[in-house]
């Protein structure tokens, strides 16, 4: 059952999280490109897609802690220094990024659309962009972490 346990953990992992690291990472970019154009509608249509993807993926993502523990569980390591870090670390980008990034976009997106009277100025969609990538970084650092504490397992007495 643990094979299968971890096998869910990492697919999850991968299905999930790695969408939003790469969306989450381009939605900068998009952000400063809609704002440049105001009438472009495709510039605005990628921009909202990134910000649906994010959402999305956000939820699938709890499925990745769910299998986590369970296969912690199985494998008699819930106590581990090294899964009690990586726990803390998962629960900060989680934080990042349903409090701070996800936010963030929903505003961003609103300040772009429609274009019109009191729309964003350029000094502060830069600043919202430049925050959002910061955000992101600091989102993708914290699962990078994780990653490598799942890989290397220090004091791990599984043996693998």
């Amino acid at each position: 059952m643990t094979k299968f346990f971890l096998s869910l953990h990492v697919i999850a992992a991968v299905l999930a999280i790695g969408p939003v690291t790469v969306v989450a990472s381009m939605f900068p970019k998009a952000l400063r490109r809609a704002h440049a154009a105001p009438g472009d509608v495709e510039a605005y249509a990628a921009l909202r897609l990134l910000h649906r993807i994010c959402r999305v993926y956000a939820g699938v993502g709890i499925a990745v802690p769910v299998f986590g523990f369970a296969t912690a569980s199985s494998l008699g390591v819930l106590g581990s220094a090294w899964l009690i870090v990586s726990i803390l670390l998962t629960a900060a980008a989680a934080a990042v990024l349903v409090l701070l990034i996800l936010p963030a976009q929903g505003r961003a997106l609103a300040a772009v659309s429609p274009p019109g009277p009191g729309a964003e100025g350029e000094a502060s969609v830069h600043r919202v962009a430049g925050r959002l990538a910061m955000l992101t970084g600091v989102f993708n650092l914290l699962w990078a972490t994780v990653t490598v504490l799942m890989i290397i397992r220090p004091g791990s007495t599984t043996g693998a």
